[in-house]
């Protein structure tokens, strides 16, 4: 089982008696559903219901850890001391912390079951504390499964404040709630699930050439419809809209990254698929 030091990675720690209140409050994720094993998606919005902050949570002594990444981690820390008024929650940046992950099966003992990861078929532990120097193989072969788990992350495969958590697929890998009641931003997401309006979804993307760079526009008839995102070699992740994808399709229009002709494909386990005009007309 390869284990990755992950050193653009931070910690930051959330405790004290009134921790689960108020992260229950802020973020998306439902921490009555946070196993202590585990280590779940979620995000902090903005009012307008955007990602402002993307992490995992996990659960640690008397709170929580909130692993994201480390050129965020400051920025995170004083938006939710902001929100912290006089709550008895202690906030502070764990920087000695070495964070790393172990593909395979079985975790070692103390680690967090990825729940995005294992959503997507494919076990991945994450380690705080005493882990090895850093693998460069093992964090090529990370990022290659994480374009084939279509797992999107901040920075990487979009801007902050650029992206709605449907965008992302929270909804579908355990990172966004729609029973636990308000937090920032939760009753636009909530009107998005209701009235089935998400259109923009991440998909894999391959070619039969190398991809060009991150950034990239995806156009279908000229017509820009999507950005690529974290990209290797011949495959990507990218945030598109589906529906022009899915009429694109349909039609046979070809799919253009720059001038690289590409196929794409939604995460299986998500359960989507792409709509065509027959499936909105019906709908």
């Amino acid at each position: 089982m390869p284990t990755v030091r992950l050193d653009d990675r931070a910690l930051v720690a959330v405790s004290g008696k009134d921790a689960e209140d108020l992260l229950q409050g802020l973020i998306t994720t439902d921490l009555d559903a946070l196993a202590a094993d585990e280590a779940k998606p979620g995000a902090l919005l903005t009012p307008q219901g955007k990602i402002l902050f993307d992490f995992l949570i996990s659960r640690k002594d008397d709170g929580f850890r909130l692993e994201t990444a480390r050129d965020q981690a400051e920025a995170l820390l004083k938006r939710l001391t902001m929100y912290k008024l006089r709550a008895a929650v202690d906030l502070a940046l764990e920087p000695s912390t070495a964070i790393a992950v172990t593909f395979g099966a079985e975790a070692a003992p103390g680690s967090y079951r990825d729940h995005r990861f294992e959503k997507a078929g494919a076990p991945l532990f994450r380690s705080y504390g005493g882990v090895p120097s850093g693998d460069a193989a093992g964090a090529d072969e990370l990022e290659q499964l994480r374009i084939e788990a279509g797992i999107a992350i901040a920075g990487a495969d979009y801007a902050p404040q650029d992206v709605f958590p449907h965008d992302v697929l929270l909804d579908k890998n355990g990172g966004l709630s729609f029973k636990k009641g308000c937090y920032v931003g939760q009753e636009v997401v909530s009107r998005m699930q209701h009235r089935s309006t998400p259109r923009r979804r991440v998909v894999i993307v391959t070619a039969d050439a190398p991809l060009p760079p991150t950034g990239t526009t995806i156009t279908a008839n000229n017509k820009a419809i999507g950005t690529l995102g974290t990209v290797k070699g011949k495959s990507a992740l990218a945030i598109v809209r589906i529906d022009k994808a899915g009429e694109a399709m349909a039609t046979e229009v070809p799919l253009l990254a720059g001038d690289v002709a590409v196929t794409m494909v939604l995460p299986e386990w998500t359960g989507l698929t792409f709509p065509t005009s027959a499936d909105e007309a019906s709908a």
